[in-house]
């Protein structure tokens, strides 16, 4: 996997679907579906911390344009 804190939200996403399409597949022993598992949890984390900073990136922008209706 490429380095994890590089990823932007849509190639860990890609990257995560791919892991469930691999795991679903059923063509995968089960040491591979563990390792795959493990990868897609550090892909799940990424991309909720790309959406916290999303959302802290929204709300500093209403508040901005809350101060700007106040003038």
């Amino acid at each position: 996997m490429e380095t994890e804190n590089k990823l932007s939200f849509e190639e860990a996403m890609k990257l995560l679907q791919e892991i469930i399409d691999k795991i679903e597949s059923g063509s995968l022993t089960m040491e591979e579906s563990l390792a795959k598992f493990a990868e897609g949890e550090k892909l799940v984390k990424i991309c909720y911390e790309s959406l916290t900073k999303a959302k802290g990136k929204l709300s500093e922008i209403q508040t901005s344009l809350g101060k700007l209706e106040e003038i």
